[in-house]
């Protein structure tokens, strides 16, 4: 792993690069390749939909990359009900093209399970297809240690292959979240007050940090 390794807030003006690096996560996934079968496709049409939900998390949620964007997560702060994105009915068909269906199911199985109480939504958490600097367990360390403080619940979808990650940072899995003809995923809920720790961005590996200069603000695949 890179020894300077920084984790910050996603800028506006770097939308697009992020929502790229959300739909190569996905691509070579089930919940990619049944979203968009055309392989040819799918990269464009993964990436013009992520645009628009990480736009819409930075509005109301908020997005944490590595430095060299290689690496995010994606979290929406569900304290009440949100709105959907801007022009959403809209843009998703622009985005979706003939594969609008199947975006729209994938919308309304996710929010059937979705809990309805006040908590934090982890939407996404991307990294590179072929992960092995294990930035996937550095970006959700960094994540948990930030909703931590807030004592809220905590809500993530998740693929089977990843259970065990989400299991070993206290998510517990509940019902299966089957997709029509498509994959089955798993709803992880982890209790509030899971853990009490600062947030986690070291500058060198090995190092680890101090206390941040003030708490972070109250605030998680969609």
């Amino acid at each position: 792993m890179d020894n300077a390794l920084r984790i910050r807030t996603l800028r506006w003006t770097e939308r697009q690069a992020i929502a790229g690096v959300v739909a190569a996560a996905l691509y070579p996934g089930c919940l990619g390749e049944w979203l968009v079968p055309d392989a040819a496709q799918r990269l464009r049409v993964l990436t013009a939909v992520g645009e628009i939900w990480v736009e819409h998390a930075l509005f109301f949620g908020d997005i944490h990359v590595t430095d060299d964007l290689t690496a995010a997560t994606v979290g929406l702060h569900r304290l009440r009900p949100l709105p959907p994105p801007a022009n959403y009915p809209s843009r998703l068909a622009d985005a979706a093209g003939p594969y609008l269906q199947r975006f729209r199911t994938l919308d309304a199985v996710l929010e059937a399970h979705r809990p309805a109480d006040a908590h934090h939504h982890l939407a996404v958490l991307a990294t590179a297809p072929q992960d092995a600097a294990g930035l996937d367990e550095v970006m959700l360390t960094h994540y948990l240690t930030r909703i931590d403080r807030t004592d809220m619940p905590a809500w993530a979808e998740v693929t089977v292959r990843n259970q065990d990650l989400f299991t070993r940072h206290g998510y517990r899995p509940q019902t299966p979240i089957r997709l029509p003809d498509g994959p089955t995923l798993l709803g992880m809920h982890r209790p509030a007050g899971s853990s009490r720790r600062w947030p986690t961005n070291p500058t060198h590996a090995g190092t680890p940090p101090g206390p941040p200069a003030a708490s972070p603000s109250a605030a998680t695949a969609r």
